[in-house]
C-alpha cells in the first residue's frame, strides 16, 4: 500500500465523501456506484450526503488471456467504448472483441437483474449524478459509464474515485462537470495498492448495501 491509503472500501468512501462535502443535503443529488466495487464506497458517499444511491452497470471488456488490461467496457443502454491504442496495438480481430462484448453483455444483465430486481433505477433527469467507483486506471469502464448517463439527462455529472492514476482523473476533466480524485499517487501503478483490504466485493455485499439505502431513503 503507498503511503496514505486507505484501510478498505468503506474507509475510502468516508474519505471520499469529505471531498465531496459542497455537494451534502442537496435535493438535485443522486450517487451513482460502479458494481461490485464501488458500490461499498458509493454507499458511504450517500450516506455522508444525504443522497440516493444506485448502482450503474457497466463491464469492463478485458483483452483475452489478459483480461486486467481493458480494450474497452460497456454500460446499460448499448453503449460501448473501446480503446483504439490498445486494439491497434494486440491487432485484435473484430470476432474476438464482438465474442467478449457479447459475453460480458450477457454479464451485465444477469447483474442488473440481481441488483436491481424490480425496483426501478433513480430518476438522474435535471440532477447532479456523481458516478463511484473504488478507483480508476485506465478509465475505460468511467468513460462508458458517462457516455451512458448522459443519455439519461442530468443537469450535471460528477465523476469520484478515492485513488486514480492522475493522467487518467486529468483526462475526464474535459468530459464531464467536476471530477474528484482523493489519491493520485505518483507513480500510479495498480488500484488495489491504495488498500489494505482490496478483496473482492461480492453480490450479497452489493446487495445488501443497495438494500440498506433504499430502506434509509424511504
Amino acid at each position: 500500500m503507498f503511503e496514505r491509503g486507505f484501510a478498505d472500501r468503506r474507509a475510502a468512501g468516508r474519505r471520499l465523501a469529505d471531498e465531496l462535502s459542497r455537494y451534502a443535503n442537496r435535493a438535485d443529488v443522486v450517487v451513482l456506484a460502479l458494481p461490485r466495487g464501488g458500490v461499498p464506497v458509493g454507499h458511504e458517499v450517500a450516506r455522508a450526503l444525504g443522497a440516493p444511491l444506485d448502482v450503474f452497470l457497466v463491464r469492463k471488456l478485458g483483452v483475452p488471456g489478459q483480461e486486467e488490461l481493458a480494450m474497452g467496457a460497456i454500460a446499460t443502454g448499448g453503449v460501448r467504448v473501446l480503446n483504439r491504442e490498445v486494439l491497434s496495438q494486440l491487432g485484435l480481430p473484430d470476432n474476438v472483441v464482438e465474442a467478449v462484448a457479447r459475453r460480458e453483455g450477457e454479464e451485465l444483465v444477469r447483474r442488473e437483474a440481481l441488483y436491481r430486481g424490480e425496483r426501478p433505477p433513480v430518476d438522474v433527469r435535471g440532477k447532479t449524478a456523481i458516478l463511484v467507483d473504488d478507483g480508476l486506471a485506465t478509465g475505460s469502464s468511467m468513460r462508458a459509464a458517462i457516455r451512458a448517463l448522459k443519455l439519461l439527462q442530468p443537469a450535471a455529472i460528477v465523476v469520484s474515485v478515492p485513488v486514480a492514476a492522475r493522467e487518467t482523473c486529468d483526462a475526464l476533466r474535459g468530459e464531464v462537470d467536476d471530477v474528484v480524485c482523493a489519491l493520485t499517487p505518483e507513480p500510479f501503478y495498480a488500484v488495489g495498492l491504495g488498500y489494505e483490504d482490496f478483496s473482492q466485493t461480492s453480490d450479497d455485499e452489493v446487495q445488501a448495501l443497495l438494500g440498506a439505502a433504499q430502506g434509509s431513503s424511504a
